[in-house]
């Protein structure tokens, strides 16, 4: 604790030094803000609204043309290549020196489903339709004539009357006139069917009733039986080929069968 100093009587007492203010940096007295009157809305400072910067339009770059490709130039044998050019080429030239069965490309021997394959195949490959379009009109013309020659084979050897005889008729010596089957060839035709079946059924009454009745004893095995009625049936038409012809098979089988049973009988 201080003590005041002490002061000797009479002596007049020193004065204190003025007093100094600190010295403090000016700071702006804090002004109230006025106040709004009651029930005023208060201000809002007013903001600018935020706005994206407008970006002028740009436009679009052309689009690239497409050219299409160039139509393809007309073939002049569509659907035929190199081969089968050189393979009509070929048969277009010999057309009038080969049979049917060469147009069909079988042998003589070929089935009736054989020549069905056939016909098909070569209808599909030289169709007219095909070549509708093509440029070369003497190329179309081979084409054509092609495919009327493979229908022309394929309505005669389809059938079995007219097959046999065109076999005959390309085998024997007037083959390069038999090739075409003509109108006369159709009459000739229906004429050798006529008569194979007369030879199979007879032309007399009796005489189909007796060969009728000997096929039912062959069928039966009775060949004595079959070889009477063939005799009987031949007397009403001697000069038929068929009832000859059968009665030396069912002779023959009668003979056969003897044989095995050791016996020697033989109908007179």
């Amino acid at each position: 604790m201080s003590l005041p100093a002490l002061v000797p009587a009479g002596a007049t007492p020193p004065r204190p030094p003025p007093s100094v203010a600190p010295a403090v940096p000016g700071i702006a007295p804090l002004t109230p803000a006025p106040r709004a009157p009651s029930g005023a809305v208060p201000s809002i400072p007013s903001v600018a609204p935020i706005v994206p910067p407008i970006v002028p339009p740009v436009a679009p770059a052309a689009a690239t043309a497409v050219t299409p490709p160039p139509a393809p130039a007309a073939s002049t044998s569509p659907g035929l290549d190199i081969q089968q050019l050189a393979d009509l080429e070929s048969r277009c030239a010999k057309l009038d020196q080969i049979d049917y069965f060469e147009v069909l490309m079988l042998e003589r021997t070929a089935t009736p489903a054989d020549i069905k394959r056939a016909f098909y195949r070569e209808s599909r490959t030289y169709h007219p339709d095909r070549f509708f379009h093509m440029d070369s009109k003497e190329l179309k013309e081979r084409i054509n004539e092609l495919y009327k020659r493979v229908t022309e084979a394929y309505y005669v050897l389809r059938d079995d009357t007219k097959r046999k005889k065109y076999v005959v008729d390309v085998t024997g010596p007037e083959r390069a006139q038999k090739l075409r089957f003509t109108e006369a060839s159709e009459a000739e035709t229906k004429a050798a069917a006529k008569k194979e079946q007369e030879e199979q059924i007879g032309t007399h009454p009796k005489g189909r009733q007796f060969f009728q009745q000997a096929q039912k004893d062959a069928d039966a095995g009775n060949w004595s039986a079959a070889e009477r009625n063939l005799k009987m049936a031949l007397t009403y038409e001697p000069s038929n080929a068929r009832y000859k012809e059968r009665l030396a098979e069912v002779q023959k089988q009668s003979q056969d069968e003897s044989r095995d049973k050791g016996g020697s009988f033989k109908i007179r």
